[in-house]
């Protein structure tokens, strides 16, 4: 297949690149323009002389249409993804994330893309009314983030259900592994043990549901190019679920490393717009053949000695927002 990969710069978007690359499909990457003309990670992946990259803009209708005609289908991933900046700058994730989508819809439409993949994340939900969460789990976005992912989600499933067109929603929860940003916990985690000193965190008791990056990409595969995924949600994550402070520990005993856990007041989110659990019920991505692979400490290990050999990549001192 022809398939367009928005995003493919990012951290599931490349691992994402590689892997449809390696089944023989024929990619094409969509990452944003700027004028270093860097791919972002692709710009470290084996497979970057065997795929056609595309620099844009999601929020630039004319950009997304180019890079969408052709296509037999569409994997978009292009999204602010940082929390806490949601909460500095709303419209930004409004305009990326919600008209982005809106534009990769609406040229999808056009052109008779005959499928196309939209991604969810599990922050929709909002803390667990119940557990494990299934996609009837009631949506409650705590954030400005998740409030504009949800916003493209029912955009993308009101395209399904208005115009026929033929979008399946892939709801990943909390994915980790080689090439995330220093914004997210486990490599804030890891540099930081890495350089020694206090490990500085926010709320340590809040519970996470961790799925290693090559078993998300493979959700994305292996359920978002099902017929039976078309006009509805399907969660992918493992079934489990571990607390920041737990997580902090395990980390520390595979690294061999002891640090006291100081709390930093600049990485505790508002007290309405925490969520405190997240745990997957995955029946229906299981149903459909698809099961993560990759254990917990597996994967902490993995991505541990990523960082550890990328360490220029990440600056341990100070948190990025």
């Amino acid at each position: 297949m022809k398939i367009l990969v928005t995003g493919a710069g990012g951290f599931i978007g490349s691992h994402l690149a590689e892997r449809l690359s390696a089944l023989g499909h024929d990619v094409r990457a969509f990452v944003r323009y700027n004028s270093s003309s860097s791919w972002g990670w692709l710009d470290e992946c084996g497979c970057k002389d065997e795929i056609e990259v595309i620099s844009g803009d999601i929020r630039d209708m004319d950009s997304v249409r180019r890079a969408a005609r052709g296509a037999d289908a569409v994997f978009h991933l292009a999204a602010l993804i940082g929390i806490p900046y949601s909460y500095v700058s709303p419209l930004a994730y409004v305009r990326t994330n919600v008209e982005g989508t809106y534009n990769v819809l609406e040229a999808c439409r056009d052109l008779g893309v005959g499928r196309v993949v939209h991604t969810s994340t599990s922050e929709v939900y909002g803390t667990a009314r119940y557990v494990p969460m299934d996609e009837r789990h009631p949506v409650n976005p705590q954030s400005p983030y998740a409030a504009s992912k949800s916003g493209a989600d029912h955009l993308a499933l009101s395209y399904h259900r208005s115009f026929e067109t033929p979008v399946s929603v892939i709801r990943p929860f909390n994915t980790y592994g080689p090439r995330q940003s220093a914004r997210a916990v486990i490599p804030a985690i890891i540099s930081q043990l890495l350089a020694g000193g206090e490990l500085r965190l926010g709320s340590l008791a809040p519970t996470r549901d961790l799925n290693f990056v090559s078993d998300t990409v493979k959700g994305f595969v292996e359920v978002g190019l099902r017929e039976e995924s078309v006009g509805r949600v399907t969660n992918i994550g493992t079934g489990r679920e571990i607390s920041i402070g737990d997580l902090a520990a395990e980390i520390a005993g595979i690294m061999g490393a002891g640090a006291r856990i100081a709390e930093d007041p600049a990485r505790i989110r508002p007290s309405g717009s925490e969520v405190e659990r997240l745990r997957a019920d995955v029946s229906f991505a299981r149903s459909l053949g698809w099961a993560p692979e990759v254990s917990l400490p597996d994967g902490l290990r993995m991505t541990v000695d990523w960082i550890r050999r990328n360490r220029g990549a990440f600056r341990a001192g100070g948190y990025a927002v």
